[in-house]
């Protein structure tokens, strides 16, 4: 099992949302974050006056697949989430040890 964490522009979830449903992907966890990469914030003209803003509004989507499913839902979240632009996001793959389902009991592959 793998943990896939996916930071993208807010403006893409919607995408990426439709695009994880329609291969099967239904379990997500979602965060507003803010945060900023290589480009280290924009700078914006309010009322004639130049300000940085460090720290841009994006979305953590969270999933865990089985190992075998990493490389299909990583695809779709870039394709769905891809603008071309600085910004656009990354996606992180973290091993997961193992899973429970609280109502049942269930563990491992079955809980996910």
């Amino acid at each position: 099992m793998k943990k896939i964490e996916a930071i993208i522009r807010s403006e893409k979830f919607d995408d990426v949302r439709r695009a994880l449903t329609d291969i099967g992907i239904n379990g997500l966890t979602v965060t507003e974050v803010k945060g900023h990469g290589k480009q280290k914030g924009i700078t914006q003209q309010w009322r004639g006056t130049n300000y940085k803003v460090d720290l841009l509004p994006k979305m953590k989507i969270e999933t865990v697949v089985k190992s075998g499913d990493v490389d299909k839902v990583v695809d779709t979240i870039v394709e769905a989430a891809k603008t071309g632009n600085i910004g656009d996001g990354k996606s992180f793959v973290i091993p997961v040890g193992d899973a429970v389902r609280v109502r049942t009991g269930e563990d491992g592959e079955e809980a996910i």
